[in-house]
Parts: structure tokens; sequence; C-alpha cells
């Protein structure tokens, strides 16, 4: 059973990385709960609606968005998700480009895996800024 939840957190997580880079606020935000925080590699904090608000009015998007090395740990209806993984686009205007490791928390809800923290951690050495 554990294996089976595993790859099915691990598939989600492949999914919602293809949702990015289709940058398709409304496919993004189902697999967010509705009280979702994400955390950046700065510190600073955003939630579900500002986020989803910047994908949809272009002044954050995807062209990239890549895990892998996944390590799953889960707890009855709690499960951890870590990946080392590749993000790039551009916010704001500016282009980026970084290799991070996700550290993301989901909660089962309704019968569903809904993530409810994203905290990004650069990975030293391979984050890159564009233009």
């Amino acid at each position: 059973m554990g294996d089976q939840i595993t790859e099915e957190l691990i598939a989600l997580a492949i999914d919602w990385d293809r949702a990015m880079v289709r940058n398709d606020a409304e496919a993004i935000g189902r697999y967010m709960a509705d009280d979702w925080l994400i955390v950046g590699p700065d510190g600073n904090t955003s939630d579900k609606a500002t986020f989803l608000g910047l994908v949809e009015s272009g002044a954050l998007s995807h062209d990239v968005m890549e895990s892998e090395d996944f390590r799953v740990r889960v707890y009855g209806q709690t499960a951890v998700v870590l990946a080392r993984g590749v993000s790039g686009g551009q916010y704001h205007g500016r282009r980026f480009r970084v290799v991070e490791l996700s550290s993301n928390v989901f909660v089962k809800q309704q019968g569903q895996w809904r993530c409810v923290l994203t905290h990004l951690s650069r990975l030293e050495g391979d984050a890159r800024n564009e233009g």
C-alpha cells in the first residue's frame, strides 16, 4: 500500500509540473489546498490566490519545471514529498532558471491529495538569472 501511495504522489507531482509549464492557472490550482502557502528561496511567502493571479496575468510563466530524485514519506493522510528540480521561465519580465530542492506537504482532503505547503531551497551553484 505504501508503494502505491508513493507512486501516486510522484505521479501527482509530475502532473503538477506539467500544469506549471502549460501556465494553466486552473489546472495548477487543482493540486493546491485552498489554504496553500509557498515559501520561496528568499524566505518570502505567497498564498494560492496571489500565486495563481501571477500566472493568470502572465507576470509569472514557466517554460521548464522538471522534478526528479523524489523522496516520499507518508504519515496517514499527510505526506511529505521532496524533489530536486529545475524551474525556469519569466517573473515580471525577467528570465530565471534555478535548480532547487522542493519540499511539499500534501494532505488527503475529500479523497484527493492536495498540497498545503511548498518550500523551495535554491541549491548552491545551480542558480542562474537571465536578462
